[in-house]
């Protein structure tokens, strides 16, 4: 859903602007997603902290993807309010979202005719618009969002052509090179085999914790965000299950219940210091 275009003064959008990259805190209050009769997403209200790595878990159907297309502004809800920074979404000039939060969708489209580089590139439109003048920076912007995602080798390749975990890099690429401050990703790991899911969430840690990235991210995998995620935000049936950092969290009846079958946690064989829980959670089945 494009956001609205509103009738602002140019010294108003630019102030705008300012606020919204200045840090990430979203808001949600009274949420209602109702769709065929039923009521999918209920959420009275819920913070997502600045600068955190937040994962959202919960199980098919849980609203999981719902909540994210409210919070990058892909939808509005049937009711309540969802801000950033106190800025209304549903106000903002899709441009101006942009420049605040960059958004990779489950499902990716097509890039019919595009290289990886090229798709790469269009991260930086917020920034430079169609017509705008472009600069070396953005080139070296994208060079190095390209060698982070380990896609360099493909720049040339179209984008459409690759594996779908190559195609999957390729495009969090293109966030990178969007340089919003805040990431939001729905699933991004569900293509990529385990040294890559790896991999990407390490990349996403990196930017959290050394450029100050707001980082919010869709996983299945309860492994992966205990190793990785500083906030977590679980979801049941629609409503907010748990939210708090991600030791609190560390409560095996709690897990057992979300997931629906017992769960042990041990200590990681291989703990990191960035991590909070450094645990691994095992299905007894």
């Amino acid at each position: 859903m494009a956001a609205r275009q509103l009738p602002l003064l140019a010294g108003f959008v630019v102030f705008i602007e300012c606020q919204l990259l200045g840090g990430s805190m979203f808001q949600l209050a009274d949420i209602q997603m109702v769709r065929g009769g039923r009521t999918i997403l209920a959420i009275d209200h819920l913070t997502i902290p600045a600068h955190e790595l937040t994962v959202v878990l919960g199980h098919n159907g849980s609203g999981k993807s719902t909540l994210v297309s409210l919070l990058s502004g892909q939808q509005s809800p049937d009711n309540g309010q969802v801000t950033l920074n106190g800025q209304l979404l549903s106000s903002l000039p899709s441009k101006t979202l942009a420049k605040a939060v960059a958004f990779l969708p489950q499902k990716l489209p097509t890039s019919a005719g595009l290289t990886v580089r090229e798709l790469v590139r269009l991260g930086r439109f917020p920034w430079r618009g169609t017509l705008g003048r472009w600069r070396k920076e953005d080139e070296q912007i994208i060079d190095a969002a390209l060698e982070k995602t380990g896609v360099s080798g493909f720049a040339h390749n179209l984008a459409d052509e690759l594996s779908g975990g190559e195609r999957q890099r390729a495009w969090v690429a293109m966030l990178l090179a969007q340089q919003s401050p805040v990431l939001i990703l729905d699933e991004p790991t569900s293509a990529l085999d385990v040294h890559h899911q790896y991999q990407l969430m390490a990349l996403l840690a990196e930017l959290n914790q050394t450029q100050g990235v707001g980082i919010i991210v869709i996983l299945h995998d309860l492994n992966l965000a205990l190793r990785y995620a500083t906030h977590i935000v679980a979801l049941k049936q629609g409503q907010i299950a748990f939210e708090g950092g991600a030791e609190l969290l560390l409560d095996e009846q709690r897990l057992s219940e979300l997931y629906h079958s017992p769960i042990r946690l041990i200590d990681h064989p291989n703990p990191i210091s960035h991590s909070s829980t450094n645990k691994v959670a095992i299905v007894c089945a």
